[in-house]
Order: structure tokens, then C-alpha cells, then sequence
């Protein structure tokens, strides 16, 4: 990604509220059950990739979780999670940056990307992101994307769908060992159903 997407997703959040916006969840339910099941340490490094003014902070820093990461390339997102957390904020370390161009500064024992891997489909983009993934992270991934029964594009930009075979091999180009996957019928705020394929995996 570039400014133009750059652009794109700061244009989005800044003229639409989270109920205009497919992908919106009141309560990240799946991903915070995927969490808890890996009995992380409260003081383990958490990452939200693509996290923009999603609710998982909020409840993963109601469930004791103490260096909480959230990244998006919309700086109006960010700021409005900001916003939404008052006080909360200033226990989460905030990243603006497009995830392939981010320059991690520790290590993560869990990278969680609900919604933002699925974006990059190109083959070079996919490569950047899966180095990235395996020099920061030092424990476990939760990745969720659009399924081959997913939409294949999300707000005006193509993505790239998986199935569990296709996840599996993208993953196992790195030290990743997959330990399960679960399909999820995510309803938008408009009613509309959008499958997603959660996959977790563990660096080997």
C-alpha cells in the first residue's frame, strides 16, 4: 500500500461512523475466545494489525491485558479508538503506518490481523508481510480473512480470499505450524453476511 491507500482509508473513517462500515463488531467475540484459548501471560506483547478504531483493545484491556499494540494506516481511526478509550488510551501503544512499511521495535507473542492480511494480493505483498510476521513475532498469529465463500472485495479494493488449504500454505512458507482454523458468518451492520476463515498458528 501507498498514499493512495493511505488516503482511501482516512477518507472512509473520516466520513463514515462504525455503523456504516461492514466490518464492524460490537463484540469481537471469536477472536477474543481464539485469544483466552492461548493462555498468554497478561504482560505478553499483543499486536492488533488493521486494529483502526476496532472494540478488541477495549475488552482485551478489560481482560487484564497489559502491552497492547494496535496498528492502522488511518490515523482518524486511531484517534477516534483514542477518543472512544478516554483515559484507557494511554495503556496502548498506537502505530499509524501502513503494516508492510512498519518497523517493529520489539518482539510480539501474539500477532492478531482480523481483516488486513487479505488485503495485500499481490505476491510481493503477501512475501513483505510474511517476513515481517516472522521477524517480530516470537509466539503465535490469529489471522481472519475473507473465505472462498467471502465478498471478494471490501470497501472499493480487492482482496485476496483463502481456504484452509490455501491459508496453510501461505503460513508454511515460514515457522508456523497451523493449530486449527473456524469459519465465521460475520453480520454487517446492513445485514449483509460476509464469511471469514480465522486460522491460528504457531511459530515453530
Amino acid at each position: 500500500m501507498g498514499a493512495n491507500e493511505k488516503s482511501h482509508w482516512e477518507s472512509i473513517y473520516q466520513t463514515k461512523q462504525p455503523h456504516e462500515v461492514s466490518w464492524t463488531q460490537e463484540i469481537p467475540s471469536l477472536s477474543l475466545r481464539l485469544i483466552e484459548a492461548l493462555n498468554l501471560q497478561k504482560d505478553a506483547e499483543i499486536i492488533d494489525v488493521g486494529g483502526g478504531d476496532s472494540k478488541l483493545v477495549d475488552f482485551l484491556l478489560d481482560y487484564g491485558y497489559t502491552n497492547i499494540s494496535v496498528l492502522d494506516i488511518s490515523e482518524f481511526a486511531i484517534n477516534r479508538a483514542k477518543s472512544r478509550l478516554g483515559e484507557r488510551a494511554k495503556k496502548v501503544t498506537w502505530i499509524v503506518s501502513d503494516v508492510l512499511e512498519f518497523q517493529p521495535q520489539t518482539t510480539y507473542q501474539l500477532w492478531h490481523d482480523r481483516a488486513a492480511f487479505h488485503f495485500q494480493t499481490e505476491a510481493s505483498q503477501i512475501e513483505s508481510y510474511l517476513k515481517l510476521v516472522e521477524k517480530s513475532t516470537d509466539g503465535y498469529l490469529v489471522i481472519g480473512t475473507f473465505s472462498d465463500q467471502g465478498p471478494k472485495r471490501c470497501s472499493g479494493l480487492d482482496i485476496q480470499q483463502y481456504n484452509e488449504e490455501q491459508l496453510i500454505s501461505t503460513f508454511s512458507k515460514g515457522p508456523f505450524t497451523n493449530l486449527l482454523f473456524q469459519r465465521e458468518d460475520h453480520i454487517t451492520p446492513s445485514d449483509a453476511v460476509q464469511n471469514f476463515l480465522f486460522g491460528v498458528f504457531k511459530k515453530d
